[in-house]
């Protein structure tokens, strides 16, 4: 271990960027990308920073990770800009519009220097299909301020977006409950 812990140190001490706003991706097919953000809000409240979500699909339910950030009134800015599942809103020029509104408001986060991580849940569903146009989003992503840390969750992550990400995490399913005949329950799904 002591050989272990002097190669660890020596890659720790190589590292020359303190502090940098991190594009962090979380897509694949796997249960967990929307939690792995929130997780990383909590860790961020811990240590007191502004915190802003938009939720670019989920609209209809009231989660319950949204009600626990409720208590962080004062932390966090919250969102929810989306009309439900694609699959139940059956009208994309809808859709398209709720996720340009939702694209707004997240531009209007970027920009304020009071939010130190900005959570965009979903986001990789409104590029799937097309509901935001892809190069505008990445460039102002790529453009955001170098303190600014950036989660995008969602299944299939564009490529260019993958490209543009400093950390991409996959989520992949081994197995679900849910093939097993358990709908979606409260304080575990949602």
């Amino acid at each position: 271990m002591a050989h272990r812990k002097a190669v660890q140190d020596a890659e720790v001490a190589a590292k020359t960027i303190a502090e940098k706003g991190l594009l962090i991706v979380h897509t694949g097919p796997g249960k967990g990308k929307s939690t792995a953000a929130f997780g990383l809000v909590m860790r961020a409240l811990g240590h007191g920073w502004r915190v802003g979500v938009v939720q670019f699909i989920k609209g209809a339910w009231r989660t319950g990770e949204r009600h626990a950030m409720e208590r962080f009134a004062d932390q966090v800015v919250w969102h929810t800009m989306g009309e439900g599942f694609t699959w139940e809103t059956q009208d994309r020029r809808r859709d398209m519009a709720a996720a340009a509104a939702a694209w707004d408001r997240a531009c209007r986060l970027i920009a304020d220097p009071s939010i130190r991580l900005l959570v965009l849940d979903e986001l990789n569903i409104a590029l799937r299909y097309d509901y935001l146009p892809l190069g505008e989003v990445t460039a102002a992503l790529a453009a955001r301020r170098a303190d600014l840390h950036v989660v995008v969750t969602g299944r299939n992550a564009k490529p260019e977006l993958i490209a543009a990400a400093d950390l991409v995490t996959e989520m992949s399913l081994v197995k679900h409950h849910f093939a097993a005949g358990v709908r979606a329950q409260e304080g575990i799904e949602f």
